[in-house]
């Protein structure tokens, strides 16, 4: 069976690859101590009529979350907030990470951009971006003589 090379698939394992590079350089220059930036990890898939996007916010609410639909660009962005509860000279360790986050996904062909649907339960957020139905494959009848 062959399958078709699709390059923007590359290029999201590429920027994949690159966000983690990144957030691992964070990681390691953060002060200890100090609160880090940080980005959501998330799956990108598809299925025969949508891309999904799912993406882990724990600790988030849904009105931490601001989702954008822009084209073929799903933007995604928030903050989370560090704990006022404890003041910050009395913690002696602080691993977890804190700040705004902005993440990007672009998707390989059109998209059906007034029916996107988001959902956000226990700290995932899931997305299904519908494909336009230009894109979606026809299978055209074949008349004999």
């Amino acid at each position: 069976m062959l399958a078709r090379w699709n390059p923007f698939r590359e290029l999201t394992g590429l920027q994949n690859e690159m966000n983690r590079l990144f957030d691992g350089f964070n990681k390691k220059l953060a002060p200890a101590g100090t609160a880090m930036a940080w980005n959501p990890t998330a799956d990108v898939y598809e299925d025969e009529g949508n891309f999904v996007v799912k993406a882990e916010l724990p600790g988030l609410t849904k009105d931490d979350i601001e989702l954008h639909m822009e084209g073929r660009t799903l933007t995604l962005k928030g903050e989370r907030k560090m704990e006022k509860e404890v003041k910050e000279e009395a913690y002696h360790q602080v691993e977890r990470s804190y700040g705004r986050f902005l993440r990007v996904f672009t998707f390989p062909s059109p998209v059906d951009e007034g029916k996107v649907n988001a959902k956000f339960k226990d700290g995932l957020l899931e997305v299904v971006v519908p494909k336009s139905q230009e894109t979606k494959p026809k299978t055209i009848p074949v008349a004999g003589a």
